[in-house]
């Protein structure tokens, strides 16, 4: 985790933001990784002015890029309304992974009914990209195969208001789910429950797949809290 601003020496060195590209959204893409990367840590504040002249962006993009990440519940004004990084409490989580997983189990339901054999195929091939990945695979590159994993399934779902939910409450809960993904055990776990989904969507059983989305976000929780104590020091992994 980076002390004072190092992080903003870190987005000087990176080189700000491509001038071809939505100056907004790719600064939102930045800085949302480094929020998942603890970079910015939970709770610390993000100065506006400091955070436009490390990105080499105007305010006007930055202020786009906040609101884009306030949205996703990563940022979080105060009264004041000064920007800081959300630090939402397990209780908080809970109740956002609960939401979640009704949404999963739903779209692997309608998933087994309406996904085209490529879409199983695509599903099934991001299963085996992540069981066969080694130890030298970033976290972060297998946090964002899991997430393309669950967000295929949903888009097979084929059910627009329960894709712009999920994406709503996935958004939220990226950071938690992404520490959770870098614990060994939760991995495993995670390898295991994928090939359960996998197995039900290619047998097209919607009951199977909904039972073992919702089971997966149930033990979601379990690894979250897991993650936060060993962060605090006070459990070894």
């Amino acid at each position: 985790m980076m002390t004072g601003t190092a992080w903003a020496d870190e987005l000087r060195e990176i080189g700000g933001i491509g001038p071809r590209q939505s100056l907004a959204e790719r600064a939102a893409d930045t800085l949302r990784e480094f929020i998942l990367l603890g970079k910015l840590a939970p709770g610390v504040a993000v100065p506006e002015r400091e955070l436009a002249d490390a990105l080499n962006v105007s305010r006007t993009p930055l202020k786009e890029a906040l609101r884009i990440l306030e949205n996703e519940g990563l940022i979080v004004y105060g009264p004041t309304r000064r920007p800081r990084v959300a630090d939402p409490t397990i209780d908080e989580l809970a109740q956002n992974l609960a939401v979640l997983g009704a949404l999963e189990a739903l779209a692997g339901d309608l998933a087994c009914k309406h996904a085209t054999n490529e879409e199983v195929a695509e599903a099934a091939a991001l299963e085996e990209r992540m069981r066969l990945a080694d130890d030298t695979t970033e976290p972060l590159q297998f946090f964002r195969w899991d997430m393309d994993f669950h967000q295929t399934i949903v888009r097979a779902a084929r059910n627009a208001p329960l894709l712009d939910s999920h994406r709503t409450y996935n958004a939220r809960l990226w950071r938690a789910r992404f520490i959770s993904s870098k614990t060994k055990t939760a991995r495993d776990r995670t390898l295991g429950q994928h090939a359960d989904i996998v197995a039900s969507l290619r047998a097209r059983d919607g009951d199977a797949c909904a039972r073992h989305m919702a089971q997966h976000m149930e033990a979601a929780i379990v690894n979250i809290a897991a993650a936060q104590r060993k962060l605090e020091g006070r459990e070894t992994e």
